[in-house]
């Protein structure tokens, strides 16, 4: 919830670094991966990098259609 609030408020600098820092701790968090994708993707408009934080989440997990949508989104 705290990252979703950090991102509606737009502290996007904040939450890419809690995220990042997650990230470290458990490198295959879907959670983690697919807020990468959201905060890369929709806030920071760098598709190539939400396209592979979605990619790692379906490496993960093949049937997470959540992340296969958003995929497509870029």
């Amino acid at each position: 919830m705290y990252i979703f609030l950090m991102l509606e408020m737009q502290h996007l600098n904040s939450a890419e670094k809690v995220l990042l820092n997650m990230l470290e701790e458990s490198p295959e968090c879907i959670p983690v991966l697919n807020n990468l994708g959201v905060l890369y993707g929709k806030y920071f408009l760098e598709y190539d990098k939400a396209i592979s934080y979605y990619n790692k989440v379906l490496d993960l997990e093949p049937s997470n259609e959540w992340a296969r949508s958003e995929r497509r989104r870029y």
